[in-house]
């Protein structure tokens, strides 16, 4: 029997979650972030130092590693866990963000979508089918169904047809996983995508039906794409109020520490996104009293470490007057010090949510946190 996920404890106060989640040998616990390592890297960091900060489980993009470097490739070196030297989980999207974020680049059918590479302007088309095929390819212990995501604000019928046609990409794509078998000896899982927009009624629409598919877990798509956060929260409560217990639940894309800590409270295991990673290579750092602009100049003499809350080498050897040199000098070592920083604070941050948890005092931890 395929054991994916165990949850160990649920807040009394609210829906906040502790699990684990069990990947070829690999045990992640939940609440659990994820970098995003769009193209087979985690930007300014090496495998060995997301393994040093505890991280057992990174994202990939199906649509950046279907063009480059491409399927061939990675299926020469016997899957994407080989060709980046990461001995931990990794979970693929399927691509379908990117290609909605090509709007101008691509065409929408039942069959699939047709889209222009943004490297050559060479023409593609996914379908369902095919996008659990690369996934297979790549050996992912996670991937993700192809899907319609749509922008906001977006017009009631355009969400309906998101909503309709994401269900029968899913009954595909589901159907395609359990026709194949993995390639490289490694067990693979695979998870549907509720969307549905703002509007709570499709959300609901798209729940009853998703649910009636066997997937591993179950991704909120669509939100943190530009709507108001007070209506992200609403729409992760209604799909959390009815996801299964029992399986694994991801909201996709989010988000600042703030988001995070509130999509736990609302019932979310997983979570992953840019904002660690790039921010810090643009010089925001978050840190465990909160949030610093290192090219700030009040930092440019300062002795202070970076993170003394952080028990690391990097957070508690490196000042922050030398952080900012770094920066004002656009020394590379620079970017990795931030990144490094970044991703070991939103580490802390779930760990500590997860340790709240279990404790049963989340909440209460949660609502002391004010300085993001």
């Amino acid at each position: 029997m395929r054991t994916l996920f165990k949850v160990e404890r649920i807040s009394e106060d609210c829906k906040a979650r502790a699990g684990t989640l069990y990947l070829n040998g690999i045990e992640v616990p939940t609440p659990v972030f994820m970098p995003v390592g769009t193209y087979g890297t985690v930007k300014a960091m090496t495998p060995n130092m997301l393994s040093e900060l505890g991280y057992k489980l990174i994202l990939g993009n199906t649509y950046h590693l279907y063009l480059r470097p491409g399927l061939e490739i990675i299926q020469k070196f016997e899957g994407l866990h080989k060709f980046i030297n990461w001995g931990n989980g990794i979970l693929t999207d399927s691509g379908g963000y990117q290609v909605f974020s090509l709007e101008s680049f691509r065409r929408l059918s039942e069959d699939g979508v047709e889209f222009r590479s943004h490297i050559d302007g060479s023409v593609h088309f996914f379908t369902p089918e095919k996008v659990v095929q690369a996934q297979r390819i790549f050996g992912s212990d996670i991937m993700m169904v192809l899907d319609d995501c749509v922008e906001y604000p977006a017009d009631y019928s355009r969400v309906r047809e998101s909503v309709d046609r994401t269900l029968a990409w899913a009954k595909r794509s589901l159907s395609e996983f359990n026709s194949t078998q993995p390639l490289w000896k490694r067990e693979q899982f695979i998870f549907g995508i509720i969307q549905g927009g703002t509007y709570p009624d499709l959300r609901k629409m798209s729940l009853d039906e998703m649910l009636t598919l066997d997937f591993d877990g179950f991704a909120i798509g669509g939100l943190s794409v530009g709507e108001e956060e007070e209506l992200m929260y609403r729409i992760t409560d209604i799909c959390t109020e009815k996801l299964p217990l029992e399986k694994p639940r991801y909201l996709m894309g989010v988000g600042t520490p703030q988001n995070i800590l509130q999509a736990i409270e609302l019932g979310i295991d997983m979570f992953d996104c840019v904002l660690p990673t790039r921010n810090g290579r643009n010089g925001q750092i978050f840190t465990t009293r909160g949030k610093i602009n290192i090219r700030n100049s009040k930092f440019k003499d300062s002795t202070e470490a970076i993170d003394p809350g952080l028990n690391n080498e990097i957070s508690q050897n490196f000042t922050l007057g030398y952080l900012r040199h770094l920066f004002v000098a656009e020394e590379i070592l620079g970017s990795i010090l931030a990144t490094y920083q970044n991703l070991a604070f939103y580490k802390w941050l779930v760990d500590t949510a997860r340790e709240k948890i279990l404790l049963g005092s989340f909440r209460q931890w949660k609502n002391k946190i004010d300085y993001f």
